[in-house]
């Protein structure tokens, strides 16, 4: 990409499966779109129906890509147990966001992970997850609360680390609605933020060849800050976009 132009970035859609006379429909949440936007990029929905050849081709013509939170990875497809509490995203969704990840680490894509893209990010790249926090991690805060989709906790940034970057020495609070967690980080990445309790929060790679990072967090949630929207200034900016000031919608 030409630096100083608008980067494309793609972002995969959510699918809910046909049921009780309705038809089966894609969509995505609209903050993870205007947070692209507002960054300066332009986004473009990926719909989970495209097959590897014309996933591939898709992906020759942007210059990155955004993992969009949502359901539970199936446990069973990395070789363990479905945990009690694990809810599967439709199959149909995981199927494509494993196989757009896989391509996404062949190609050296870069990427911003989020939530369970995160979660996805760390399993393809060869991390573990827990399966439930307040099972595996009994000591850990709330990470989730049913009663209030904009739970907020708040957040230590590892030195020296983008996390560090995008938010500095001010107080952090996040947005937060996991139940899963990352357990062991993948090779070629760190850790760069933990909440209070240790719980990974967000990973970066150290590779030289792949900007790719992940947050556990909602930068995109209608809780997120101008702060927490940096995260998606930063990831234009590596794209060779040039970021532009905006201000949040009331």
């Amino acid at each position: 990409m030409q630096f100083g132009k608008k980067p494309r970035i793609g972002l995969n859609a959510d699918f809910s499966n046909a049921k009780n006379g309705k038809e089966a429909f894609s969509y995505v949440w609209a903050g993870y779109y205007e947070s692209i936007s507002r960054a300066g990029g332009i986004p473009f929905i990926l719909p989970p129906s495209l097959s590897e050849e014309d996933l591939r081709t898709a992906l020759d013509t942007l210059d990155g890509i955004v993992l969009s939170g949502g359901g539970d990875l199936d446990s069973r497809r990395d070789g363990y147990e479905l945990h009690s509490t694990v809810r599967p995203m439709p199959a149909r969704r995981e199927d494509f966001d494993r196989m757009l990840v896989r391509i996404v680490a062949e190609q050296k894509i870069p990427v911003l992970a989020i939530g369970s893209g995160m979660q996805l990010l760390n399993v393809t790249m060869g991390g573990t997850l827990f399966f439930h926090i307040p099972v595996d991690l009994p000591k850990a805060l709330p990470h989730f609360d049913l009663h209030s989709p904009l739970h907020r906790h708040t957040l230590e940034v590892t030195p020296g680390t983008l996390m560090e970057k995008v938010y500095g020495d001010s107080e952090i609070r996040v947005c937060s609605r996991h139940h899963m967690a990352l357990n062991e980080v993948a090779p070629g990445f760190c850790v760069s933020a933990t909440s209070p309790d240790g719980v990974i929060e967000a990973i970066e790679s150290f590779m030289d060849d792949w900007f790719a990072i992940g947050v556990q967090f909602h930068p995109e949630s209608a809780a997120a800050t101008a702060l927490d929207l940096r995260i998606f200034e930063e990831f234009v900016e590596a794209l060779g976009g040039v970021p532009y000031e905006f201000s949040l919608v009331a």
